[in-house]
């Protein structure tokens, strides 16, 4: 293969390989290629396996050459840096990770599998996921490849470096409060979180905040994902219903006249800034010329009565992880840990009982008020990369305030398990991408699909590509 950039979708790469016009060995390699040129300037690759991979990738190659069907067969992805993977390192992003290497891997690696994707390498994180950047004392900084100079967000930002900047055609990512949308929305991609249940995991942490997925660049991609990773799992403890259908048959579906909720402001009083807000307007407006009536609405998507049991709920969330020396974490990772072993059980089951309630209210809202919530992905634009890092060391007990303003409108998805998605449908003056979120009722994502899909034809993003996605 001559090259592989942000254009080359997973779905297209797949298809290229069974009609054997590359192979996935190649495929492989400029992939490597491309991480070997720009990876220096982003560090969103933090750990590589090539000869493991380059063996896997000739295995997929000799499946395809006899004639094997899986959606994604030989196409490379790479696993993010909170996620196990059997016979591999797991940090966490943290100098006090675990030592030796995992064995086993989370069930959405297994799905990976079965879909026939190539595991190669890791892409950073923030220390055990906690901030909306992707930045830590171990790697260092990952930048965003439309403007190194800033954030591509997080926790998900090295997946999302690694899609825009053009080493990977896509990439695995979670969210808990926002970590697949805001580094979707930083980088020009697209970012679907599903249904809380939707993808099953050994342990729903968080109560099932947070969910697996990935990092694409259009939304068919994000669409056969799901359909990929998405199944009930008898043994789970929350299961969300089956789909009547594929989810990639909703891509081809008119999602009919729907009634769109439009929040273009963070509540609290939190400054959203100018690009985020007009941005999302002018998708408001595209929605009405489609057809969908728009009117615009008020949701705490963050409030004073969510915030307290959201933390209670996250600090809690350092409990899930065995082997690590805590002694040598950051020290707000510290902090958060100290914090979590305060915390009694009295005050965890007061949190989750305050957060069920306030979602029970809420998502009555979703078929009686409107059909579709429309808001700015992120309150605000890619923060200076480093930043956030460099406040959160320097203060550790306090929250940092683009940490806030960046899941503004995002935590509030997996407060509820709403499925939200994050579309590139806008960009500011100097260049930088502005994503805009659509929030689903509930389980909700055919609908969800549907939309995106009528946007992604409506406003097209893919020829838009970072300055550092040009071909090897």
């Amino acid at each position: 293969m001559a090259s592989i950039d942000q254009s080359s979708s997973a779905l297209e790469l797949a298809a290229a390989l069974r009609r054997r016009d590359l192979s996935s060995a190649e495929l492989l390699e400029a992939c490597l290629s491309a991480i070997d040129e720009r990876n220096p300037q982003l560090n969103a690759i933090t750990w590589r396996n090539d000869d493991d991979v380059r063996s896997a990738a000739a295995q997929a190659d000799r499946r395809l050459a006899a004639g094997e069907e899986a959606p994604f067969l030989g196409v490379p992805i790479p696993i993010k840096d909170l996620t196990p993977v059997a016979g591999w390192p797991v940090t966490y992003g943290s100098n006090g990770a675990p030592e030796g290497m995992s064995e086993e891997s989370e069930l959405v690696v297994d799905a990976f599998l079965r879909a026939g994707f190539v595991l190669c390498a890791r892409t950073n994180t923030p220390e055990f996921g906690v901030l909306t950047v992707a930045e830590n004392s171990r790697f260092g900084i990952t930048r965003n490849p439309w403007n190194t100079e800033r954030s591509p967000g997080g926790s998900s930002g090295g997946a999302a470096a690694a899609v825009a900047g053009g080493m990977f055609p896509i990439a695995h990512a979670n969210d808990g409060g926002g970590s697949i949308r805001i580094p979707a929305s930083y980088c020009g991609l697209v970012g679907l979180k599903p249904s809380r249940g939707r993808v099953p995991r050994h342990a729903q942490s968080w109560l099932g905040a947070v969910v697996e997925g990935v990092v694409a660049s259009t939304v068919a991609d994000a669409a056969a994902v799901l359909d990929a990773t998405a199944r009930l799992d008898p043994c789970a403890w929350y299961n969300a219903p089956a789909p009547q259908r594929p989810f990639s048959q909703e891509l081809d579906t008119p999602p009919g006249a729907l009634r769109i909720g439009l929040m273009a402001q963070a509540p609290l009083g939190i400054p959203t800034d100018e690009p985020c807000s007009s941005v999302t307007r002018a998708v408001a407006a595209t929605l009405e010329e489609l057809g969908h009536a728009v009117e615009e609405v008020e949701v705490p998507t963050i409030s004073e009565e969510m915030i307290p049991s959201f933390i209670t709920l996250t600090v809690g969330g350092l409990a899930d992880y065995e082997g690590v020396d805590w002694s040598a974490v950051d020290a707000h990772i510290a902090h958060q840990r100290k914090r979590a072993g305060e915390l009694g059980a009295y005050d965890y089951v007061l949190a989750a009982q305050a957060l069920e309630l306030l979602s029970r209210r809420e998502l009555a809202r979703w078929g009686r008020d409107y059909d579709v919530l429309l808001t700015p992905t992120s309150a605000i634009l890619p923060p200076v990369a480093g930043a956030v890092l460099e406040a959160q060391l320097a203060a550790p007990e306090d929250p940092v305030l683009d940490v806030v303003r960046s899941v503004s409108f995002t935590a509030f998805g997996n407060v509820t398990g709403l499925p939200a998605v994050s579309l590139p449908l806008g960009w500011s003056e100097e260049g930088l991408p502005v994503g805009v979120q659509l929030v689903g009722g509930p389980w909700g994502e055919a609908r969800l699909i549907a939309l995106a899909a009528q946007l992604e034809q409506a406003r097209p993003w893919a020829g838009r590509r970072a300055p550092l996605a040009q071909a090897v």
